[in-house]
This record gives structure tokens, C-alpha cells and sequence, in this order.
């Protein structure tokens, strides 16, 4: 709720050129962002025993990494200039870099967080930074900033999570070691930060297209569409998977317990995610006016163009914690390699019409790989296909309910209201027959009422 109230406020007090302008940069020095862990805090979650000497060392090789890509970044900055022919992107590609470092150093601590699976202190971490950001920001493009007010965003909060993380771990990092067992973890970190680079590069790559061919505007427009699809899903994944992860990698050695607890999960996220991409797809118009407001009208029709993404990335993105909590990083990084090459022959194809064609080209790429690619990732684990489909069915036959009747109800009786209004009764018909299906005409009622009572039974002290 935070990020989405810090991105109605700064739609109104930024023009989409400001947006564009760091999102050229962030797209390529996105890139870097994926190396600042190096792997290293998901190999610190997933091993079952893990010393002392191990993690220092694993730190200072973070550090190391942190300082290196603030130094490429230093170096890119005039090669952004001359690619994009933006002069103002030579001071902000310098004050991001500094952020390489503030991020690195609390790499492991973070991971020890949660290793510890202490996610209530994660999350009030997060909502610190979150709240220190955002008031920054806000505060910024207040006093006239522009887009350096979206700097200011991007540095508050890595100084504000690192200084908290050291502050509840209460561990100080001894000096590096050789012979501690580290080998065998910078392959395995390699692996799974090769892998997040190709999936990075292809599901950003449209960006740099645009932004190169197209200017900062369409750019801009562009990519508050495409923050408005993946802010709720984004966030969804990351709290959901957060703690999945942790825990398969507990339960990687007993299947049984494995297996439910993974089904739940991607039962919970696919559940959660549905009534996002019908509101997106079906309330989009409305989405945007009162979310960006009336000079971000053009982001309407990507909105629409880029719901079916959402759903696509909550059928296939949960297998990357089956994958990974085993060990399997060599599969998810074969996955990539074929995922990346394809989306971005659908940029290509999309590219001469403008914004509107990349969407086109993302969404339909994605929505041809959701079955072959749950097939590649469930093959030889103890997920199979019924299992699968029990866990989708329930959720995909209520959407397509909930869809017909909030379709329905937009076009033959909500005609003429505000769009406050609009957004209100389409959502809450939407969120009603969908509750309604899934719960009882689908018999989920138990299912979430257990999920609830785990909850309840694990938050009371023992």
C-alpha cells in the first residue's frame, strides 16, 4: 500500500520524461544490481550447516563485488550519455553508483535474517526503508528536484537496510579465510547469479529498446504501466517466496512435507495474483486515472496489453524456489537461457510499433512458455501434474467467473460514474463473485481457514 501510495504521489509531481530518464539508467545498471549478492545470501539460506568463517568470508567477497560495481558505474556513465543522447544521465549514473556499496555490506547479514527465518524483523526493515525512502522522495520532488527526487529514493534505502540489518543480527564479520569450504558456494552462487543475469536481461531488455529508439516519454509511459502490473505481484512473490524458500530449503529432505508446503504456497500466490490481472485487464481505464492521474492516459492500453503477463509470472515464478531450494540452479539457469532469447525476439518483432507492440510481443511470448516451462521445471521432483492442477484449477475457473461478471457489470451499469467510483464497484463485484467461487462453489473455504490456523498456532510463544 506504501508503494502504491508513493506512486500516486509521484505520478502528479513528475513528468513521464523525469521517470524516463533514471529508468534508462536503472535498466542498464540493473544489470550490476544482479551481482551485488553475487548468489552468495541465497547459498548462506539454502546450505543445512554453515560456520562462522564461512559467512565472513562470504561477506567480504560481497564487499569486494560491491566496490567493483560501483566502479563500472562510475565508468558507464558517459557511455549512457552517448548511447541515449541524454546529458543529464551522467550525474545520475554517478550518484547511483554509490549505492553498490551501501547494498553489499549488508548482504549477509540480511541472510542471516533469513536463514534465522525471522521475517517479522525483515519486514519491519523493509517498511523502514520503505517509509524513509518514500518521504525522501516525496520531499524532493515537493522542492522542485525532478527526477533526482527518484535518486534520493534509490540511495535512502540500501543505507537505512544495511544499518538496520547489523543492528539485529548483532554480528560483526571476522577477517577473510582460505580453505573454509567457500569454493563449492561461489560456484553455487555463480550458477544462480548467471541465471538471475539472463533472466534479467530478458525481461528488461525492452527498456533499452525503447528508451533508445522510442525517447524518455514513451519510456516513461511505458514503464509506470509496467510498474503498476508487477508493484502488487512483485511484492506478492517476494514476501511469499521469501518465506518459502527458507523453508523448503529446511524440508529439502523430507518430500512429503516438501511437496505440501510448496503446493500451499503456489496455491497462495496464484489465488492472491488472479484478481490482480482481471483488475488490470478489465479496469485499466479506471487503474490508471485514479491511480497516475489524467496526463499518464497513454499508459491505459499497455496496462491492458501487459495483464496477461501477471498471471503468467505467478504460474512459472514459484518453481524457481522448488529449483533452487533443491539445488537444481543448473536447470532454472538452462530454463533462462531459452526464456531470454525468446522474449527478446518479441521485443524485436513489437519494436516498430512503439510501446504497444513490445507489450504485445511480452505478453503473448509469455503466455506460449507457461506450459512447457512448468513441464521442464516439475520433470524428476516430487511435484507432479495433478499436482499442478489441483492447485490451479480452483483459483484459473473463479477468475474466469469473477471475469465474466465484472466485464458485465463495467459496461452495462457502471457507465456515467466517477472513476473513483468506477474502480470501487468494478473491484469490489470483482473481489465478491471471485471470493465467492473460490471459497465455497470451489470448496477452498478450509483450505485458507487451515493456512489462517498455522499462522495463528506458530505466532503464539511456546
Amino acid at each position: 500500500m506504501l508503494r502504491t501510495g508513493t506512486l500516486i504521489v509521484l505520478a502528479r509531481l513528475l513528468e513521464p520524461k523525469d521517470f524516463g530518464l533514471v529508468a534508462m539508467v536503472t535498466a542498464v545498471t540493473g544489470i550490476f544490481d544482479i551481482f551485488k549478492t553475487a548468489g552468495l545470501s541465497i547459498v548462506t539460506i539454502q546450505r543445512e550447516k554453515i560456520t562462522d568463517e564461512q559467512v565472513s568470508t562470504l561477506f567480504w567477497i560481497n564487499i569486494g563485488i560491491g566496490a567493483l560495481l560501483a566502479v563500472l558505474t562510475l565508468a558507464l556513465a558517459p557511455v549512457l550519455v552517448a548511447f541515449y543522447h541524454e546529458p543529464q544521465l551522467l550525474w545520475i549514473t554517478i550518484a547511483l553508483a554509490s549505492g553498490f556499496l551501501f547494498n553489499a555490506a549488508g548482504v549477509q547479514h540480511n541472510a542471516l535474517l533469513q536463514r534465522q527465518m525471522r521475517f517479522a524483523a525483515l519486514a519491519v526493515i523493509d517498511l523502514a526503508c520503505l517509509s524513509a525512502s518514500t518521504a525522501v522522495g516525496i520531499g524532493m520532488a515537493l522542492m522542485g528536484f525532478g527526477y533526482w527526487s527518484l535518486v534520493g529514493i534509490a540511495l535512502v534505502s540500501p543505507v537505512i537496510s544495511s544499518g538496520c540489518v547489523w543492528a539485529l543480527t548483532h554480528w560483526i564479520p571476522g577477517p577473510p579465510r582460505r580453505g573454509v569450504g567457500t569454493r563449492s558456494m561461489l560456484k553455487f552462487g555463480g550458477t544462480v547469479t548467471l541465471d538471475s543475469l539472463v533472466t534479467y536481461i530478458g525481461y528488461n531488455a525492452e527498456k533499452v529498446l525503447l528508451g533508445r529508439f522510442w525517447g524518455t516519454e514513451a519510456l516513461g509511459i511505458y514503464g509506470r504501466a509496467y510498474q503498476l502490473v508487477n508493484l502488487p505481484t512483485r511484492n506478492l512473490n517476494s514476501a511469499i517466496g521469501g518465506v518459502a524458500y527458507s523453508a523448503l530449503s529446511r524440508l529439502q529432505d523430507d518430500p512429503p512435507r516438501f511437496r505440501s508446503y510448496f503446493l500451499k504456497g503456489y496455491s497462495l500466490v496464484l489465488a492472491m495474483t488472479l484478481p490482480i490481472t482481471i483488475a488490470c485487464a478489465l479496469l485499466a481505464n479506471d487503474l490508471v486515472l485514479v491511480v497516475l492521474g489524467p496526463k499518464w492516459k497513454d499508459a491505459v492500453v499497455l496496462l491492458r496489453l501487459l495483464a496477461p503477463t501477471i498471471l503468467a509470472f505467478a504460474l512459472i515464478d514459484p518453481f524457481s524456489w522448488l529449483l533452487v531450494s533443491i539445488g537444481k540452479v543448473m536447470r532454472s539457469l538452462k530454463i533462462g537461457l531459452v526464456i531470454a532469447p525468446l522474449v527478446i525476439a518479441a521485443y524485436f518483432i513489437g519494436l516498430p510499433y512503439g510501446p504497444k507492440g513490445v507489450a504485445i510481443g511480452y505478453s503473448a511470448m509469455m503466455t506460449l512458455l507457461i506450459i512447457p516451462v512448468i513441464a521442464w521445471c516439475k520433470h524428476g521432483t516430487v511435484i507432479g501434474s495433478r499436482d499442478v492442477w489441483r492447485a490451479v484449477r480452483p483459483p484459473l475457473l473463479s477468475g474466469l467467473v469473477a471475469t465474466t461478471l465484472t466485464l458485465g457489470v463495467s459496461l452495462f451499469l457502471i457507465q456515467g460514474l466517477s472513476p473513483v467510483l468506477r474502480l470501487v464497484l468494478g473491484a469490489g463485484t470483482m473481489i465478491v463473485s471471485y471470493l465467492g467461487m473460490l471459497l465455497f462453489a470451489m470448496k477452498q473455504k478450509e483450505f485458507y481457514l487451515d493456512l489462517v490456523r498455522e499462522i495463528l498456532e506458530r505466532r503464539r510463544p511456546s
